[in-house]
């Protein structure tokens, strides 16, 4: 397939989500194709982050779940034991049924598994673990990492990807940051037994989500127990006898058996040996590339999160069947739909968007109307639960279109997975009103807002 005589015709580094699709699509065009991993195979989602933290989460809920269960007859005690080896041992049981899965997956469709890491030779030759070889196209989805303090001490902070492989719970943690990672790993500590506090130098964690939204989940938080501290920064870590003390700017001290960095991700560019190659990257260390995935070097490609600014396994999927058909099958009427994109925080409660928030359609110039509804969902009323959920919508006064949906509260990743598709179709707020409820859900809320 390729005009010179390359040993492939597509080499992928990285055998993450965005890496496996694209390895697989691009076989089953009739390419030959290699992929080179240097660790388990199905990258950070599988191994450490969606699946993992996913299961986690879950584990998590169970604790909430004994105690509302009284309130529906069944007879539960008040002090619940958990075993976190056994969750752990299950958790990982599951990620190698996983690993396998891919490999088949790979292997049944004609893909050659190199392990090691790939550093750059040239623009057509990388070196795998000593292991010279070469291709037509090249794909870089090497995903990120977890991106480590710079204060001081911050070297001493666990990272998410070290969560995974604690041999016994922590009973005192600290968790710096905001974001999905932050909230995220605050509910499942918290979940299992452990004294957080969370720490967030802004005003609001969870940025870019609806306002209404992130207050809802700080106040449900708090109403747990959780710490949660705005307008707190990292100062230093320091090592003591009886764990860490996190030193902040407000002049606070908080001691822990663990303290967590939960403060971004950067991009796994570091060891590529990119310059060999000659490609450009951007000031955070991303690929830059064109709307094809095209780098500085015509035959190389990036996707994923070490490419784009939408870091979600769906994305990277999407983008690496894409390159595939482009390069192998000439599609080139295939593309990503960037607009949109729903996505999920498994905090407590979850979170589900999808859409322009109130801050973003009123920034965008769209004049709007807002519907909000507040209320405690069925499954909580027996249970004596107060927790409430929150149902938003942003609708254009103009066109009467729905601009942004966003959700907190039971099941909410799930209720809004079918409007997202409601949404890429257009929907306006009267489609909504003349869609029959299914009654009794909370579902139903969004199609009965007044």
């Amino acid at each position: 397939m390729n005009e010179r005589n390359y040993d492939y015709d597509y080499f992928v580094i990285g055998a993450g989500s965005a890496g496996v699709r694209s390895a697989r699509i691009a076989a089953s065009h009739g390419a030959k194709v290699g992929v080179a991993e240097a660790s388990a195979l199905g990258g950070t989602c599988v191994n450490l982050g969606c699946v993992p933290k996913k299961i986690m989460a879950y584990g998590a809920d169970y604790h909430g779940h004994f105690r509302d269960a009284k309130g529906y007859g069944w007879d539960v005690p008040d002090e619940i034991g958990f075993d976190w080896n056994t969750l752990i041992k299950h958790q990982r049981a599951e990620i190698t049924r996983l690993n396998k899965a891919y490999e088949s997956t790979l292997e049944n469709n004609g893909v050659e598994i190199l392990n090691g890491f790939a550093t750059f030779i040239d623009a057509h030759t990388v070196d795998v673990d000593g292991r010279v070889v070469s291709a037509d196209k090249i794909l870089i989805a090497v995903g990120g990492k977890p991106r480590v303090p710079h204060q001081d001490g911050g070297d001493l902070m666990a990272t998410s990807d070290d969560m995974f492989s604690w041999p016994t719970p922590p009973k005192r943690v600290v968790i710096v940051g905001g974001g999905y990672i932050a909230v995220e790993f605050a509910h499942i500590l918290h979940g299992i037994g452990a004294k957080v506090d969370l720490l967030y130098r802004g005003e609001m964690f969870l940025r870019g989500f609806d306002d209404d939204l992130r207050s809802h989940l700080a106040d449900s938080m708090r109403e747990q127990g959780i710490g949660v501290h705005f307008n707190t920064d990292l100062q230093s870590c320091e090592k003591t006898d009886d764990g860490f003390v996190i030193h902040t700017d407000t002049g606070e001290a908080f001691e822990c058996d663990v303290p967590l960095a939960a403060i971004g991700r950067t991009p796994e560019t570091g060891g590529l040996n990119l310059e060999a190659a000659g490609v450009a990257r951007l000031d955070n260390g991303q690929i830059d590339v064109n709307e094809d995935y095209q780098s500085s070097v015509s035959n190389i490609y990036a996707c994923g999160d070490v490419a784009n600014q939408d870091n979600l396994t769906p994305v990277a999927i999407k983008e690496g069947h894409v390159i595939a058909d482009r390069l192998f099958n000439t599609q080139r009427d295939r593309s990503v739909h960037y607009d949109n994109i729903a996505t999920a925080v498994f905090s407590d409660p979850p979170i589900a968007t999808i859409g322009l928030t109130q801050e973003q359609a009123e920034n965008e110039g769209y004049e709007v109307s807002v519907f909000l509804s507040k209320f405690t969902p069925m499954r909580n009323q027996l249970a004596k639960k107060m927790e409430r959920s929150l149902m938003k919508m942003i609708v254009d006064i103009k066109s009467d279109r729905v601009l942004g949906l966003h959700m907190i509260g039971l099941d909410a990743p799930e209720i809004l997975q079918g409007f997202a598709v409601a949404m890429n179709c257009g929907a306006t707020k009267a489609d909504f009103d003349r869609t029959m409820p299914i009654h009794p859900t909370s579902a139903e809320e969004f199609v009965t807002l007044t």
